[in-house]
């Protein structure tokens, strides 16, 4: 069993005991109460037709008494600490229906507020899952080389000074730095950077990187509950515990309707003496809009979202993502396709470019660099179908310098150029004039050498997605008035990307905490945050921001966990999707909320008056509720058109590449 099932399974537990709460026990007894009634009111119906209404009545009463006392000393209890809200109302319902006689009206509304609740921590509770996972995929052990021998031992008794093995695939336990030995190493989880890391002697490399072909030898610069993986899970720790609670839209609506139904009962009391009025007053201002307006609205918005595949893991992100005011990308991986291509190959007469891919693809095949496998399906891209490519001899891989070997009767050398310069010197002045076709430094080249002259280039970069201009230009449309890229790579590659896709704000060369800090600085500044990333160094700040989006079309894992809203499909197009589809779920929210609250209000006066009766008051309260109800179903369904939940990008095909240099 792997750990990525170790982790599935103990989740798979979480979530079970997170369910089978004391809290959550409620809603399940009211709803097993409303069975049983319902079941021994149909089994005595023929024989015992009298007493069938009699039992059926008791057995909700006593389920009432059981699931409504707890309710009510609950909504008590907050009201004592200052927390003035639906659930004052939903107190007073369940008091009415014990009063009235009326057991299955009050168990519904148990129902209806404790379930919700349920629902609701149940969701906020998978938050906490980003740090469990975290925690879960940090490096376990590290090899202590000692007198020659190595040692296995957890990586938290890592001291600093240790001098520790790391064999390839495995991951770096603690900040180091590379005594001997040379390795492509992956950093993607924690810089974000798709290019890999070329680790040879004082390399420097941070705790949670993955060591790549090559074993290294290093030695420990830090502890591993000190050393920077360490450093991202307790950045997603606190923001995760900072975060303000959200006060719901519902909440925002009871402030003053609780007042005012309270007002209106009192006064019906005290004017007419009659308790029965003011009982009908309470019946008909029962908070059902308020119970179930706003969640059945965000469940339908967050139905019609994952019809577009965008997974909702919680109904705040769906009434925040509608109000977010600024914007934040990482680069790569989410305006960028987030791994390395051949951008350009340069090839000197008579070679073309072709037939040189060809050739270096040849010696580069049976290599396991990163580097190595994207040339090779860039010469079978070019060879088209049926193109075999060449079988190579004699291989030979310089580590940290390229590989060469005999292709079809000609000596081929790819890899840097100081490699080609060390084999030939004479080619320098070669080397020179084909470098002049690239007047900027940035980007990650090979050099190709053949038969002792140096003949071409081989450009490779990260390509920025085809829709991620028309993403920032749609964003713009909806009233975003600040967009950023926010990037572990260098502050130039970001520039480079951010002036071609139209964001005027891009910051390079940063830590996870350093984006954590600037999303940090902006919700302090009152700005409400969203942040989109798809690594592992994106989940602080997105745990930071106000609505939080990962991209995890090829495997989210930690991000995934740590973001608010999940996109399912490789298309950046599907963001301001997003945030149309929780701007008309709000909004129908607020007209299903203004329409039951209106109404009750409305008949709130005709009970004040005596024109309505507790039994009335009861009947024309669910009429009001269906009312309610079947304006936020509407949230569900795609508006007609589909202009206004699904955008003018939303019609693009998934996501193809723009080729720059500019992106490594």
């Amino acid at each position: 069993m792997t750990r990525s099932d170790d982790r599935n399974i103990a989740r798979a537990v979480r979530h079970s005991q997170r369910f089978l709460t004391p809290a959550n026990i409620l809603p399940l007894a009211a709803f097993a109460f409303l069975l049983i009634g319902a079941a021994a009111w149909l089994v005595l119906l023929g024989a015992h037709a009298a007493n069938a209404s009699l039992i059926r009545d008791r057995i909700w009463y006593a389920g009432l008494l059981l699931t409504g006392i707890p309710v009510v000393w609950k909504t008590l209890g907050l009201v004592l600490r200052g927390h003035f809200a639906s659930d004052l109302i939903a107190m007073l319902a369940v008091v009415g229906a014990l009063l009235l006689n009326q057991p299955l009206a009050g168990l519904l509304i148990v129902l209806m507020q404790t379930g919700g609740e349920a629902l609701e921590r149940y969701a906020e509770g998978r938050a906490s899952d980003a740090v469990r996972d975290l925690e879960a995929a940090a490096p376990r052990i590290a090899h202590r080389v000692t007198s020659g021998t190595v040692e296995d031992i957890v990586a938290e008794d890592v001291e600093i000074g240790d001098v520790l093995l790391i064999r390839p695939g495995e991951l770096v336990p603690s900040d180091a730095v590379v005594l001997e030995g040379h390795s492509a190493v992956d950093v993607s989880r924690i810089t974000g950077e798709p290019m890999p890391l070329d680790a040879t002697e004082g390399t420097r490399l941070a705790s949670g990187s993955g060591n790549g072909s090559g074993p290294l030898t290093v030695r420990a610069t830090a502890l591993a509950r000190e050393s920077q993986y360490a450093r991202i899970v307790e950045l997603v720790r606190t923001a995760q515990a900072s975060k303000a609670p959200l006060q719901r839209l519902a909440d925002r609506y009871a402030v003053w309707f609780t007042p005012a139904a309270l007002l209106v009962c009192a006064v019906a009391w005290i004017w007419s003496g009659d308790p029965q009025r003011a009982l009908a007053v309470l019946v008909v201002a029962t908070p059902c809009p308020l119970i179930l307006a706003t969640p059945i609205a965000i469940i339908g918005g967050i139905n019609l979202a994952a019809k577009r595949q965008l997974i909702v893991r919680h109904g705040g992100a769906l009434e925040q993502i509608g109000t977010t005011t600024t914007a934040i990308f990482d680069k790569t991986g989410t305006l960028t396709i987030g791994r390395p291509e051949v951008d350009r190959v340069v090839a000197r007469p008579p070679w073309t470019e072709r037939e040189l891919l060809r050739l270096a693809a040849g010696v580069e095949h049976n290599s396991g660099h990163l580097l190595a496998r994207t040339l090779v399906a860039a010469a079978r891209r070019s060879a088209g179908e049926g193109g075999a490519l060449p079988v190579a001899s004699q291989v030979v891989e310089a580590h940290g310098g390229g590989v060469s070997g005999w292709v079809e009767g000609h000596e081929v050398i790819v890899g840097a150029r100081s490699l080609v310069i060390a084999r030939y010197p004479s080619a320098a002045d070669s080397l020179a004039a084909l470098e002049a076709n690239f007047p900027d430094a940035i980007g990650l080249r090979a050099y190709v050498a053949i038969d002792g002259e140096a003949v071409g280039i081989v450009q490779y970069a990260d390509s920025i997605r085809a829709d991620a201009a028309d993403v920032v230009r749609d964003l713009r449309e909806l009233g975003i008035r600040r967009i950023m890229l926010l990037s572990g790579d260098r502050t130039a590659n970001a520039e480079a990307v951010a002036q071609r896709v139209g964001v005027t704000e891009a910051r390079g060369d940063l830590l996870p905490q350093d984006k954590a800090r600037i999303v940090g600085e902006l919700r302090a500044a009152r700005e409400r945050v969203l942040m989109v990333g798809d690594g592992t160094n994106d989940a602080p700040a997105m745990s930071s921001a106000t609505v939080g989006i990962s991209l995890a079309a090829h495997g989210g894992g930690i991000t995934a966990e740590a973001a608010d809203i999940v996109v399912l499909a490789d298309e950046l197009a599907l963001i301001p999707v997003m945030i149309r589809i929780g701007r008309r779920t709000m909004r129908i929210a607020h007209q299903s909320l203004v329409v039951g609250l209106g109404l009750s209000g409305v008949a709130m006066v005709f009970a004040l008056f005596g024109f309505i009766r507790p039994p009335v008051g009861a009947l024309l309260q669910e009429v009001i509720d269906v009312v309610s109800i079947l304006n936020a179903l509407r949230s569900s369904r795609a508006p007609s058109g589909g202009s206004e939940a699904h955008g003018p990008t939303s019609s693009l095909a998934p996501a193809g590449t723009q080729s720059t240099a500019a992106t490594t």
